[in-house]
């Protein structure tokens, strides 16, 4: 008898998967020995940071490695059918037929210039099912399936045209299709808002309920803890720690599973509440910005109406809302970068930014632009790829003037400060980690020496323990240097964390303003205790499991 006829014949089961990438002395082993199964009717999660092996891990199961990756394991099998010899043929016909496949980002996993309903339609016709007319009613279904209002009315609508919420809805439809009993989803909330995390977290539950059986790969305790039965904790490729989900999440034995709970911001204490002397003068004002734009139909769509803001001195203003709440068109007047139809902003004391009624020309903002700062959620696309950590922050200390021969001890002193090695100068980037990126970005914001930093979603792709760190640094940072942050984010636990004072934003308006921990432990706008809800639902690993 070989070892695969003794293995469960029902279910998907993984015994000793091992992933190499490369040969010989670069050989990288990206997944050691790890052992799972799954059943119909259950969630599984694997949990862990970046580079741990999950995706590797769920790619492995689907066939789509690569031919670079060396697969070996005791047994890899789908109802007692192994998949370890499978050709490309054989791999085609099982993926969406017996396992659906839910991506991360599903703007970029949607084809952009497809239709969601052609998108869908494709996933059918491959595999050849039914008429026409008959995958034309099936999308229909699949997309009111997966919880898509009016879904006659955007079954035409491209990726773009909808919200984040939307979207994964409609990635989630396509991995549906031909209805496979199994799915793996791979972090299919992260950067969501809390709201709409929710939404998708009720979806899974209803799949699960209805007998589908969920691999769910994620690096947020909070939200599998709703979800998963059980729970396999992975680090540098190795399993740690695996049992039921609440044994783990009450009681963890490992040392690594304890640092990514006490990570989680929902558990990390909140900013102590301080009020601003009144005599203190703000350093950015905004008041009444409104911004529209013009529709294909001729009309404008109001996007930013009567915004009004003041930051003031070494404290930490957060501005909070859903996609499409107009956080980010506020931060580009604010920036500079966009004219507000109306209204003004004053910086340091003086008119940064006019409506084009009075326009402020940039060579009167000019002495100033260095004391106004951005950090941005994807660091990588805001650097040149061409460039090392060296050139990078050269050339930011070149737009203040610092002369060449003082550039390097300067330079060294940036990475100090953001508790990065000297090591990384000669590095590209793109070869660093997502949390080593996010450092080099604030030690660039920081070199032109600024008053103020405009943090736009800066931790929202990282890992909950990357985000523990950054938010540290940040608020070390504003200690020591009385940096002042403009603090754009969808995420209530991690503005908790470190706002003194809150905007709350929906469809471009203002609605609640005031303390953060007023806001925060007192909401009165609907919205805002809808907001609140949410982020303690996703944000508490330790709540009781939603079933």
């Amino acid at each position: 008898m070989n070892a695969f006829s003794a293995a469960p014949q029902s279910g998907l089961n993984v015994k000793n998967l091992s992933v190499k990438f490369g040969l010989g002395d670069v050989a990288h082993t990206a997944v050691h020995s790890l052992s799972f199964s799954l059943k119909l009717g259950e969630v599984v999660a694997l949990v862990g940071e970046s580079g741990s092996g999950k995706t590797v891990t769920a790619r492995a199961l689907l066939g789509l490695l690569g031919s670079n990756a060396q697969i070996s394991a005791e047994h890899l099998s789908l109802n007692g059918q192994s998949l370890l010899a499978n050709t490309e043929q054989q791999w085609r016909k099982l993926r969406g037929a017996e396992i659906g496949f839910i991506l991360q980002d599903a703007l970029v996993a949607l084809d952009p210039l497809r239709s969601i309903g052609a998108e869908i339609s494709e996933a059918l016709t491959a595999h050849k099912w039914g008429t026409k007319n008959a995958r034309e009613e099936r999308v229909l279904q699949l997309l009111t399936q997966a919880g898509i209002p009016s879904a006659k009315d955007r079954v035409h609508l491209r990726a773009d045209q909808l919200s984040g919420g939307l979207r994964q809805r409609a990635l989630i439809a396509n991995a549906l299709a031909m209805n496979p009993p199994f799915l793996i989803a791979d972090e299919p909330t992260t950067a969501l808002d809390p709201s709409v995390q929710v939404q998708i977290l009720e979806l899974l539950k209803q799949l699960r309920s209805a007998g589908h059986g969920i691999l769910i790969i994620s690096h947020d305790l909070g939200f599998v803890s709703r979800l998963a039965d059980r729970v396999i904790v992975m680090h540098h490729g190795h399993m740690v720690e695996e049992g039921r989900t609440e044994d783990i999440l009450s009681a963890p034995q490992h040392s690594y599973t304890r640092k990514l709970l006490d990570a989680e911001p929902g558990r990390r204490p909140p900013r102590p509440a301080t009020p601003v002397s009144p005599t203190t003068l703000p350093l950015l004002e905004a008041h009444n910005l409104s911004f529209s734009v013009k529709q294909q139909d001729g009309t404008r769509k109001q996007i930013v109406q009567d915004i009004s803001l003041s930051l003031f001195p070494g404290r930490t203003l957060a501005v909070i809302g859903e996609s499409g709440s107009g956080k980010t068109s506020t931060a580009r007047m604010i920036m500079g970068f966009q004219k507000p139809e109306t209204g003004f902003i004053d910086f340091l004391g003086k008119p940064w930014s006019r409506s084009e009624k009075t326009d402020i020309p940039e060579f009167s903002r000019r002495s100033r632009r260095p004391r106004l700062a951005a950090i941005y959620q994807d660091p990588l696309s805001s650097f040149d790829p061409r460039w090392t950590v060296q050139a990078i922050l050269d050339d930011a200390l070149s737009v203040i003037h610092v002369p060449k021969t003082e550039r390097l001890t300067r330079i060294r002193a940036l990475l100090d400060l953001v508790r990065l090695p000297a090591t990384l100068l000669g590095k590209n980037p793109l070869h660093l980690s997502g949390g080593q990126r996010q450092r080099v970005a604030i030690a660039r914001a920081l070199a032109i020496e600024p008053a103020v930093i405009l943090c736009d979603e800066p931790v929202s792709a990282l890992d909950v323990s990357v985000q523990a760190q950054i938010l540290d640094l940040l608020e070390d940072l504003q200690k020591r240097l009385n940096l002042s942050y403009l603090f754009i984010s969808h995420d209530l636990n991690v503005v908790r964390n470190i706002a003194d004072d809150l905007i709350v934003m929906q469809a471009g308006r203002i609605i609640e303003r005031g303390s953060a921990h007023n806001i925060l432990t007192h909401p009165r706008h609907p919205f805002t205790q809808q907001l609140v809800a949410a982020a303690h639902l996703i944000g508490d690993a330790t709540g009781d499991r939603v079933s």
